[in-house]
């Protein structure tokens, strides 16, 4: 087996004082480690620099989901305590009743595994019903509610910013963490985590990239909790990626393959928004208008039709997120990176620093 498809070749070992449990003081003021993938190279900075990377002509494709609070907690009406999870935005019922319904597919915590038609209690005005045990130890449960209510302002009421698992503090979720775990221009709904590469742009950077000549677009993936799933493969090739929801508007198709054609840079903000880029392309890299479940998985080996540029964070051992990274520079220069970026003290994933990678 080559060695950039054994598992092992992507693994690290990072201090626990290098993951980050907060974000930096402000979203622009993290580490940015620069990477010129064409030599292998790499040097230091701070993400408000990368101003300097663009030139006039590029694009700036991010990524405008929003993380909603998908993590409940309650009481099943037999007493014991329940902590559900929601996997996705639950989908509205059409239904002529007081009550209000939507459908989702959760995960559900509590000393024994409820059985279809036990009740939860969620909230004074929100109440579930398990439908359906599924695979996975996930369950479809229905959500009930007022009628005079919204569902997004009953789950901002009764929910919790879901955050990572490694980040795990004694205040648990915060206010800071409603605002700082949000891109600046998130406003879809549906993610259960944030596209981290967009936590550390600011309104005031994103106007003064504009300025520069470089436009911006979006396109949605909702992060799904499969992002998280760990590769059991020792041949990477033999994992089966997870699926997540994506969509691209025809104006911002449109806008990035004028871009393409008269020989700007696309950057893309996050591996989400390389993988919704690179499934909804054609094979000569015409980016087609649409929406649909991405299953692509991006790994080295893997030619890519639009992204030019890729800013990310800094990503789990062994995780398919890693992959896909070295899919664009390359695994060992993308290993070393890492090795240089842990004994600097970099902070790692979700609330941690940056690297940007292009020619």
């Amino acid at each position: 087996m080559q060695q950039e498809f054994s598992l092992k070749a992507y693994n690290y070992t990072l201090p626990t004082k290098n993951i980050a449990q907060h974000p930096a003081d402000s979203r622009e003021n993290s580490r940015l480690l620069i990477m010129n993938r064409k030599i292998g190279k790499w040097k230091h900075g701070t993400f408000h620099q990368i101003i300097d990377l663009f030139n006039p002509g590029d694009l700036l494709v991010v990524n405008n989901t929003k993380v909603f609070p998908a993590r409940l907690y309650g009481r099943k009406e037999s007493g014991g305590k329940v902590e559900v999870f929601l996997l996705s935005y639950p989908v509205l019922k059409k239904n002529a009743e007081i009550k209000k319904r939507a459908e989702v597919t959760a995960l559900i915590k509590s000393s024994k595994r409820p059985k279809p038609g036990t009740h939860l209690l969620l909230g004074p005005d929100l109440d579930g019903e398990v439908l359906e045990l599924l695979d996975g130890g996930k369950v479809k449960i229905e959500l009930t509610y007022s009628d005079n209510k919204e569902l997004s302002d009953i789950l901002e009421q009764y929910g919790q910013v879901p955050l990572p698992p490694y980040i795990s503090r004694k205040d648990g979720t915060t206010e800071e963490d409603r605002e700082r775990y949000q891109t600046v221009y998130a406003h879809q709904p549906g993610a259960v985590a944030a596209p981290t590469a967009g936590l550390h742009f600011s309104k005031n950077l994103l106007a003064s990239i504009q300025q520069k000549g470089v436009e911006t677009t979006q396109i949605t993936l909702h992060v799904g909790h499969g992002t998280f799933a760990p590769v059991r493969c020792e041949d990477i090739r033999d994992h089966i990626i997870h699926q997540e929801y994506v969509s691209v508007s025809a104006e911002s198709a449109d806008k990035i393959n004028a871009v393409r054609q008269n020989g700007g840079k696309i950057w893309a903000v996050g591996t989400t928004t390389v993988r919704t880029l690179e499934f909804m392309s054609n094979r000569e890299g015409q980016v087609q208008a649409g929406d649909g479940w991405c299953g692509l998985y991006i790994l080295p080996g893997y030619q890519f039709k639009v992204v030019d540029n890729l800013i990310t964070n800094f990503h789990l051992p062994e995780s398919s997120l890693l992959f896909l990274v070295s899919a664009l520079c390359g695994r060992e220069t993308l290993m070393e990176s890492y090795r240089e970026a842990i004994e600097l003290g970099y902070r790692f994933y979700s609330y941690g620093d940056a690297m940007a990678i292009c020619p």
